[in-house]
């Protein structure tokens, strides 16, 4: 179990050799300024791609000691999309971050058949949440990539899921297929999805569904409900019917039930932060410890 964001700052922080995040494109503010966050406190290694003046302006902005970046230079967007990858299949880099460019442009380098680094046929976006009101930290799929998943498609993303929990240390997380209700209904499309993952099942976790949120999140509702199950009140992963409700679900949370986000995009080579300009500073900051830890490819002791 991880109990809280602190602890996964001090995992990544205990690392013996920091961890390196490529940015693409690094000339953007309010990219470097979580980079920039990240470094200093010793937590990663950034690798900056991108227009060395620009950089060389906004790190003078932000007091960015510039002996703790390595800076490529490069102006074209493809081109700097291009280098991360490289480095990522060399061993250089442990994940892959969005700067100044769009974020179409980034995973088509990313997903070229050829050239990239697309490891599984789904890529799926996992936001790890924190909050005053769960016992420990937990993940919701799919909250920004996938739209309107199939049965396969969900299946994967908790097979990406699951993958990075592992990694975190968390070896059976428990697995919440989310739905209205916690009976199978023909007429719920998502009820009979999640009846169906939970047969076939996927290695390395607990799965229960369909399971209503409450259930998933609050023992007292299961013990209210007289519904049993090993992830009742303990989830550690909430799989949603669609990117709304993953979506809502998780801007819920954070903005007015005082919680914390971090997310990355799982089913590459390395893990992607596709950080939103409009997230704030301190997700981005998440973000980037997520996706390092993650990217580390080792389990690790919680």
């Amino acid at each position: 179990m991880i109990k809280d964001f602190e602890q996964l700052k001090e995992m990544l922080k205990n690392k013996p050799v920091k961890r390196t995040v490529a940015v693409v494109a690094a000339h953007d503010g309010h990219t470097l300024e979580a980079v920039a966050r990240a470094a200093k406190d010793g937590m990663i290694s950034p690798v900056l791609i991108g227009n060395e003046d620009e950089i060389r302006r906004l790190m003078k902005e932000l007091d960015f000691d510039g002996s703790l970046a390595e800076i490529i230079p490069m102006d074209d967007p493809v081109e700097c999309a291009r280098k991360a990858v490289e480095l990522a299949k060399e061993g250089r880099a442990d994940c892959i971050m969005k700067g100044k460019l769009e974020t179409g442009t980034l995973m088509k380098v990313l997903v070229n058949k050829e050239t990239g680094i697309r490891k599984n046929d789904v890529m799926s976006l996992l936001a790890f949440m924190e909050s005053p009101h769960y016992h420990k930290v937990f993940a919701i799929t799919d909250v920004g990539l996938l739209t309107y998943p199939t049965q396969e498609q969900k299946k994967a993303a908790i097979e990406n899921a699951v993958e990075a929990f592992h990694s975190l240390g968390v070896m059976e997380p428990k697995v919440a297929v989310i739905a209205a209700v916690e009976k199978v209904n023909p007429k719920m499309k998502e009820t009979v999805e999640a009846d169906a993952i939970k047969a076939e099942g996927v290695n390395g976790c607990v799965i229960e569904g369909p399971i209503s949120y409450d259930l998933a999140m609050d023992s007292g509702s299961a013990v209210i409900k007289g519904y049993e199950s090993p992830v009742a009140g303990d989830a550690d992963l909430l799989v949603m019917p669609d990117i709304v409700s993953g979506n809502v679900a998780a801007k819920t949370i954070t903005c007015i039930g005082g919680g914390r986000t971090g997310g990355t995009v799982l089913g590459a080579m390395v893990p992607v932060l596709l950080v939103s300009r409009s997230a704030s500073a301190d997700d981005k900051y998440m973000s980037i410890v997520i996706s390092a830890l993650i990217g580390t490819g080792q389990q690790v002791s919680p």
